[in-house]
């Protein structure tokens, strides 16, 4: 369980594009490799590395503690690794149950094949088939650039650095993503999806590579899902009455929790659609 101090700012602030306004993501779970994952709190900064280990392994997924209503935004600033990373899907997205076949998803995803190529799409109950590709114009791994996703009962709406790059609204008779949702970052080889036409064959020729998120933010306390909470999503206030025994814990261990062990990232599907 990740420590009281590693909690979600609770006090909302200002978003530019979200009247009800965001709050500081300052605690994470890492559900696969967490040896992978490095979170500095210091400095706001979430690290995954990938490269295959000699028991085959790669990658690493982190997510909220939290799942959170429709009606606010998640956003973070992603600097996405370096160098040939075909075959690789790095990520950031919304999901109501991380490999669940009826989960709702909101998605940004980066085609390791095409660096400039950003996928989004959305899933409801399992069905995707929602895809739009982005051009961007810039190389995203060259410096850190800001991704948000606003939504709710009637809109979906994706911004790169404030710019509105697709909205989706509510269409009478169809299906909409309305179960409560936690947010998720992951870095894996989707080599093997669509027989490599997705993201490209992995070739690994500058491993490690390293996807680097900052200045993550998610949903006020006032959208959390309450049954779903643990003691490392406490208020800040509530932490602040265990703040030195935090201090002695980060000094022997990341600010990371694993929770799940070693299975591997669910998220594989959501190119098939």
């Amino acid at each position: 369980m990740a420590s009281e101090s590693e909690s979600c700012n609770a006090n909302a602030a200002a978003h530019p594009h979200h009247p009800r306004g965001t709050a500081a993501l300052t605690a994470i779970a890492v559900d696969y490799r967490p040896e992978a994952c490095r979170h500095s709190q210091d400095a706001g900064e979430i690290h995954v590395s990938f490269t295959y280990d000699d028991d085959g392994r790669d990658g690493s997924r982190w997510r909220s503690h939290h799942r959170f209503r429709p009606g606010s935004a998640v956003a973070a600033s992603i600097r996405t690794p370096a160098g040939d990373t075909a075959g690789l899907n790095y990520n950031l997205y919304l999901s109501s149950l991380e490999g669940c076949r009826e989960m709702d998803e909101i998605d940004f995803e980066f085609l390791g094949h095409d660096k400039r190529a950003l996928q989004t799409n959305y899933h409801v109950g399992g069905g995707g088939g929602r895809e739009q590709i982005h051009r961007l114009p810039f190389d995203p791994s060259d410096d850190f650039h800001h991704y948000a996703i606003a939504w709710d009962a009637q809109a979906i709406e994706w911004r790169v650095d404030g710019e509105l790059i697709r909205r989706e609204e509510r269409r009478e008779g169809e299906p909409w993503p309305e179960k409560p949702m936690r947010l998720y970052a992951s870095l894996w080889d989707a080599s093997d999806i669509d027989e490599g036409r997705w993201t490209g064959t992995y070739h690994g020729r500058d491993a490690p590579y390293v996807c680097s998120y900052k200045d993550v933010v998610v949903p006020p306390v006032e959208f959390w899902v309450e049954e779903d909470a643990d003691a490392g999503d406490a208020p800040a206030d509530a932490a602040a009455a265990t703040a030195a025994a935090a201090v002695e814990e980060e000094a022997i261990a990341p600010a990371v929790d694993p929770v799940a062990g070693d299975a591997a990232p669910a998220d594989a599907g959501a190119g098939k659609d």
